[in-house]
C-alpha cells in the first residue's frame, strides 16, 4: 500500500471548487460525465462512469472532504482527503490520499494529476 500526497493551485474560490467535486451537475460541467454523488455522510458515489466509487464519510462546506475509494477486496480502506484553503490565486487544494494498492498507485497519481485535479485547472482557467 501507498500514500500520495500533492497540493494544487486552482483559480477559483473554495467555494466554487466544494461545489465542482460534490454536486453531479457541477461535476458533470468539468469530467463531460453523469456523477453519482451526495455531501450526506454515508451515501456512496461513482465518477467516470465507476470508474471511481466508492462512500462519502465527511463533509465540511467548502473546507474539507473526506472518501473512501473502493479497491476490490482491500483490508485497509483507501481513504481521500481533500482540504481546501484560500489563495492569493483561487484555491490552494490540499490532497492526500492514503492505501492506494501498490498496482494502482501510478494510475491514481496521473488520474489525480492529469484526469481530476488537471481538469479542475483546466476548467478554471478558461474562465
Amino acid at each position: 500500500m501507498k500514500n500520495y500526497n500533492a497540493y494544487f493551485i486552482i483559480p477559483a474560490e473554495p467555494s466554487d471548487i466544494y461545489a465542482a467535486i460534490t454536486n453531479p451537475l457541477t461535476i458533470r460541467l468539468w469530467t463531460g460525465e453523469e456523477a453519482i454523488m451526495s455531501t450526506e455522510p454515508g451515501s456512496e458515489f461513482s465518477l467516470w462512469e465507476g470508474a471511481i466509487c466508492g462512500k462519502n464519510i465527511e463533509f465540511e462546506e467548502n473546507k474539507k472532504i473526506v472518501q473512501q475509494w473502493y479497491f476490490g477486496d482491500q483490508e485497509e480502506a483507501s481513504i481521500v482527503t481533500i482540504k481546501l484553503h484560500p489563495h492569493k490565486q483561487g484555491t490552494s487544494v490540499e490532497l492526500r490520499h492514503s492505501n492506494i494498492p501498490d498496482e494502482a498507485y501510478d494510475d491514481i497519481v496521473d488520474g489525480w494529476n492529469e484526469n481530476y485535479m488537471g481538469s479542475l485547472v483546466d476548467f478554471y482557467g478558461e474562465e
